[in-house]
């Protein structure tokens, strides 16, 4: 096929099959996400819980459960360490963002809006934007532990934490028709809390900090991996400036991890595909207005091989979303025994 902008509107045989997969991959992830995340039947009862797409009423349930991959509103601001203030991790959340801020500055003077037509800006612009929603959390989180007057028996926050930890994280909760509750809790203010949850915000920080994970392995894997020893060239821009920008958004999402409270449930992956089918959607886009030329070879549906390269970008989101899982793992697994009155489960 031809460089220009005309040829670039021709569509072969092959780009259906690609066409396809991408599509399937959308659909499957959006099922995936409406199943865990949205209204169903199997939520009536006793797990009706908030998140993006639907929340508590204000009526006769509550949650009986905190679900597993569900987070609690502390959970978003403490960290999994024992005796670290919440002010410490607004203090590294907010130096982050600013540093990714500067950072993407810098690409933007160095090369212009045009930069974002590669998926590496994308993904280091998301991983700004979760330091940034983490900063304001955080500084709510604190604000909130500032004000909080404390127990008989210490803080409130502290209760809280006991009443959770000896009921593995899952409270059973009160219904006004009269069913009755298997688990009492200790204190009123604690039922309260558990009864949280983090809302919009809270999840949407936690949707970007799970979708980040995966797309900051995927692309600092192919940009180490495939780009710089294989495909370098005068478009993709290959500088000092790119390898400390594949640096750096690993970097911090790692500290933040080991700093943090929040769960990590597969089925988020979902949000990781979704992230990755709005990009090559948008590529095709301005490939269909003229754009001339593909960020990344793998890309291009002007190939009989093009099929096979986004079966395998399809399948390649399972382990690079699953090498930040076996990282959470392990931190949830080693520290506590290496760590044992340093380092608190958080569920």
């Amino acid at each position: 096929m031809s460089s220009t902008p005309a040829m670039a509107l021709h569509v072969y045989w092959y780009d259906f099959v690609c066409f396809a997969i991408v599509g399937v991959s959308f659909l499957a992830a959006s099922w995936v996400i409406w199943r865990k995340e949205g209204a169903s039947e199997r939520f009536e009862d006793s797990t009706m819980y908030e998140s993006l797409l639907v929340s508590r009423p204000d009526s006769h349930v509550f949650v009986s459960a905190l679900p597993r991959g569900h987070v609690s509103t502390s959970q978003l601001w403490t960290s999994c360490w024992k005796g670290l203030h919440p002010g410490w991790l607004f203090a590294f959340r907010f130096v982050s963002f600013l540093a990714l801020a500067g950072f993407l500055a810098w690409d933007l003077v160095e090369w212009d809006a045009s930069i974002f037509i590669y998926y590496t800006e994308w993904t280091f612009t998301l991983v700004m934007i979760y330091f940034a929603l983490g900063t304001l959390v955080s500084g709510y989180g604190c604000w909130l532990s500032l004000n909080k007057p404390p127990t008989e028996n210490g803080t409130r926050s502290e209760a809280l934490r006991r009443d959770v930890e000896e009921n593995n994280g899952t409270v059973n909760t009160y219904r006004r028709n009269g069913i009755k509750s298997t688990i009492k809790l200790q204190s009123q203010y604690a039922q309260e809390e558990i009864q949280k949850r983090a809302g919009y915000w809270g999840y949407l920080m936690q949707i970007a900090f799970q979708t980040c994970a995966g797309a900051v392995v995927l692309t600092d894997v192919v940009f180490w991996c495939i780009i710089l020893p294989f495909l370098s060239n005068a478009h993709l821009g290959l500088n000092m400036l790119m390898c400390c920008m594949h640096t750096l958004n690993a970097a911090f999402l790692l500290l933040d991890t080991i700093l943090n409270s929040l769960p990590f449930p597969w089925f988020r992956l979902s949000y990781f595909v979704l992230w990755s089918c709005i990009y090559i959607a948008f590529q095709w886009v301005i490939h269909a207005l003229g754009f001339p030329w593909w960020p990344y070879p793998f890309l291009e549906l002007d190939t009989p091989w093009a099929p096979l390269w986004y079966f395998c970008g399809a399948v390649a989101h399972i382990p690079c979303y699953g090498i930040f899982a076996v990282i959470i793992k392990a931190k949830y697994s080693l520290l506590p025994k290496l760590f044992p009155h340093a380092f608190v489960r958080p569920y």
